[in-house]
């Protein structure tokens, strides 16, 4: 049996640019790339003509096509990676085992378990700093305590920024493991359905980039990226987000910091997963009413912008950014319904869900989030229907009968809901300081 590396793919779904498989190639052993289809991951999504599931599985195939050509490929197993990793090392002798880091507590876990597994076996783990420009401690205050306001947070990341941490890491794929590699396993294999998602190469749209500043906040034009779902699941490098933006557009590049930011407020405070980063806001008294957030879901609340956006959520998996604010607010504001309730709902319907960046937005949201974002900031959304959509283009798009129930009065009225959630925070905030 022949010394190997084994490099595993995650959040990576790529072969250019990706540092930790480059690192893996540069170490002088054949390569064995593998992915795992974690099953405690796959269980969990009731959906089974899941969008997401079906994106991997079409970037998996890409790349499983081009590896096969050079009489290479992705070993693909199916399990916990645990028992994985047992597999792995009853067919193969391995020498090191290779990764990108990843930032949610959970995969931290995962990471841990795996190399104190492999650690009995005198195998090293290697993880490396892939899909974010800085990571961990790389941006700190000079105490060397975490950031918690972006603003600053985002001036030193943009001062430390230098060439070489967006240079790209082209590994030599010549250097991976020759076998006869299967193909990758049938969406059915693994328990799910083709859906009607088909997967491309993602790049930057330079056109779309130049004008992001201009255009990015109307959601009828539909001009942003689209690069989320890519960036959540590896199948662009940041890198090359970063080389595009810091070319072509500061405010897509502060966008792409606020990523980050999210990403370092989840690794520095991981108790932020299901509890407010500011402990007081667990006493707001939230209404929690069901059929109101029923109502929500489906996009009935009689507020056209707001439920455009949770249709186009229901029928795409997408929503535009400046919708997703507007209907976040709607939730923990106007309905006073608990931030973790939409969080959840976004989480389940979301293409481009990343745990990092839709926990800091929801809280954000709520104004219990890390950011110096006040409770009393309450959208209003007929204001932000004239501003944004004042043809009703966007609205009509996604709620074509919404003009047959505008005579019906919307399930809140904005003055009361407004007045109602002052008061209710005000009251929640005032309980736990006058203890």
């Amino acid at each position: 049996m022949n010394l190997i590396n084994i490099f595993w793919f995650r959040r990576d779904l790529r072969l250019e640019d990706n540092r930790g498989l480059k690192e893996a190639l540069g170490m002088g052993l054949p390569v064995l790339p593998v992915f795992i289809f974690d099953t405690g991951i796959l269980n969990k999504l009731e959906d089974k003509s899941d969008r997401r599931v079906d994106y991997i599985h079409g970037a998996l195939t890409d790349m499983q096509q081009r590896l096969k050509a050079r009489q290479s490929g992705i070993l693909f197993l199916e399990g916990s990676p645990l028992e994985c990793f047992n597999i792995l090392l009853s067919r193969y002798e391995i020498k090191n085992v290779f990764c990108n880091r990843d930032y949610e507590p959970a995969a931290i876990n995962r990471d841990k378990t795996i190399a104190e597994f492999l650690k009995t076996r005198e195998i090293p783990f290697y993880d490396f700093k892939d899909q974010v420009i800085f990571d961990k401690n790389d941006i700190v205050k000079n105490d060397l305590s975490p950031y918690t306001v972006y603003t600053p947070y985002s001036r030193k990341w943009k001062d430390l920024l230098a060439p070489g941490d967006y240079t790209p890491s082209h590994p030599d794929i010549s250097g991976l493991l020759k076998w006869h590699a299967a193909p990758v396993p049938a969406l059915t294999q693994i328990g799910f359905r083709k859906t009607d998602i088909c997967f491309v190469k993602p790049e930057p749209d330079v056109a779309i980039i130049k004008e992001y500043a201009t255009f990015r906040d109307y959601p009828a034009l539909d001009r942003t990226s689209h690069l989320g779902m890519a960036l959540r699941f590896g199948t662009i490098s940041v890198r090359e987000c970063v080389t595009y933006a810091l070319q072509y557009s500061e405010v897509w590049l502060n966008e792409l910091i606020w990523r980050e930011f999210f990403m370092q407020i989840l690794y520095h405070f991981p108790h932020v997963v299901d509890r407010c980063f500011k402990a007081d806001y667990e006493f707001i008294p939230w209404r929690n009413h069901e059929a109101e957030f029923q109502l929500w879901c489906e996009g009935r609340t009689g507020y056209p912008m707001v439920d455009a956006g949770m249709r186009q959520l229901n029928q795409t998996g997408y929503m535009h950014n400046r919708v997703r604010m507007i209907t976040a607010s709607f939730l923990t504001k106007h309905l006073l319904i608990d931030w973790r309730w939409g969080e959840a709902y976004f989480a389940q319907k979301l293409l481009d869900y990343d745990l990092a960046a839709n926990n800091g937005n929801w809280q954000w949201a709520a104004g219990c989030g890390c950011d110096a974002a006040p409770y009393f900031r309450i959208f209003n959304p007929e204001e932000q229907l004239k501003k944004f959509d004042k043809d009703l283009v966007y609205v009509r798009r996604w709620h074509p009968g919404f003009e047959n129930i505008l005579t019906n009065p919307p399930m809140v009225a904005h003055a009361f809901a407004r007045d109602r959630a002052l008061d209710t925070y005000k009251k929640g905030l005032n309980s736990v300081r006058n203890q």
